[in-house]
């Protein structure tokens, strides 16, 4: 993660500018300070904290935003207002990179509240290299392809070959697959590609597959659809056929060393390496109700930050069956604005925020949370407490 270890001259002055770069706040923690950062229309915040006898600055987690050059020159130029000297730093920008094509590069909210087609959709999983995925867009003109990975140098690889193909059919997303298919209309899919996912053998939690993804993929898919493992791991095979096989609808096919139009390179060395490849596909054979998201995220006008910031402190996790809230941090701008670091959401899948207080009002800093069912019965929840904390 982009940082720089640093010996402070002075202090930062919120707000300030420099060179496009806006320093909206410093906010003041216990052991940490958040600093809001604008650049190029996105808001993220900035983590300050002692290092030793020196300090260090980072991109706090919960906000990071892509590009990460984005990160690099909010860091280079918080060294430069406060006239500090810089000790280690990794932020270099490399100007040569292909910057993302916007066009082709969507973040989630586009896809929560944007996104229309009447054509058909396929969704591919950790594309990687991307061999699969530019494949099918090439022979399938006439669908979109959403392709979804978290490694970001793959995703400027890949944006890179989309330019250099003129390839158009094709909708890259930075994201957790396992969050995205609750955002996708019913029976709009016609295949979900999960080619070689992270086993995750001690972590199945961590697993792209689960009921409940299963479950969302049946949704989404078309009646004639189908969502299609690929793995090298037997484990993985035999976890993910287990959960195909306890559904009440459905239909399975199962393949092994099937020879595809198109290879990754890792599996060109696993077949080297004559390792088996397992295939399992489940078909859908049934039409699903549209689901209707509720994106009601607002806060209660009369919860003051003044009124609660002494009441909150670090607690323990409040739980029910269907979700958690954990508050975690508080950090002070003045006497009637700040921020509050939590977590809530699903016990699988948390989520990390900040609920901003201003001059403004209250809200969730950045944007408002990704409104999946736990995230919206934790947020009622969370208005509710703080209501009662005034």
């Amino acid at each position: 993660m982009p940082h720089i270890i640093f010996e402070k001259n002075k202090e930062l002055t919120t707000p300030s500018s420099i060179e496009g770069v806006d320093f909206t706040f410093h906010s003041k923690g216990k052991n940490q300070d958040k600093i809001g950062v604008k650049y190029k229309n996105k808001d993220f915040l900035l983590t300050l904290k002692n290092h030793e006898d020196k300090f260090i600055i980072k991109a706090d987690k919960a906000t990071r935003v892509t590009p990460n050059d984005y990160i690099k020159t909010a860091l280079n130029s918080f060294i430069k207002i406060t006239d500090s000297k810089e000790i280690l730093s990794n932020t270099t920008i490399n100007k040569t990179k292909v910057k993302p094509e916007e066009e082709y590069l969507k973040d989630i909210n586009y896809f929560v509240n944007d996104f229309k087609t009447t054509k058909d959709i396929a969704v591919e999983i950790g594309f990687g290299s991307g061999r699969h995925l530019l494949h099918q867009a090439k022979s399938n003109p006439d669908t979109i392809f959403i392709g979804i990975e978290i490694h970001f140098p793959s995703i400027e690889q890949v944006l890179k070959q989309i330019k250099l193909q003129n390839i158009t059919n094709v909708l890259i997303l930075n994201y957790d697959a396992r969050l995205f298919m609750e955002f996708l209309p019913s029976n709009s899919v016609s295949k979900i590609y999960v080619h070689f996912p992270v086993p995750w053998d001690k972590k199945p939690h961590r697993r792209v597959y689960s009921t409940e993804f299963v479950e969302e993929s049946l949704r989404v898919l078309n009646s004639s659809g189908a969502l299609e493992l690929r793995s090298d791991s037997e484990n993985y095979f035999q976890y993910s056929l287990g959960l195909l096989t306890s559904l009440m609808q459905g239909h399975i096919e199962i393949d092994i060393n099937k020879n595809p139009a198109i290879t990754s390179k890792y599996e060109d060395r696993w077949l080297r390496q004559e390792k088996k490849i397992y295939d399992l596909k489940l078909y859908c054979d049934f039409n699903s109700k549209q689901k209707i998201l509720n994106k009601d995220f607002f806060f209660d006008k009369g919860i003051k930050f003044e009124k609660i910031k002494d009441k909150i402190g670090m607690k323990k996790p409040i739980t029910t069956k269907d979700f958690f809230v954990h508050f975690e941090y508080i950090y002070e701008i003045d006497d009637t604005s700040g921020l509050i670091e939590l977590t809530f959401g699903s016990f699988n899948r948390p989520l990390s925020k900040f609920i901003y207080f201003s001059k403004n009002g209250i809200n969730y800093f950045q944007e408002n949370p990704i409104p999946t069912s736990a995230n919206i019965e934790a947020h009622k929840f969370i208005n509710e407490y703080l209501k009662g904390l005034c």
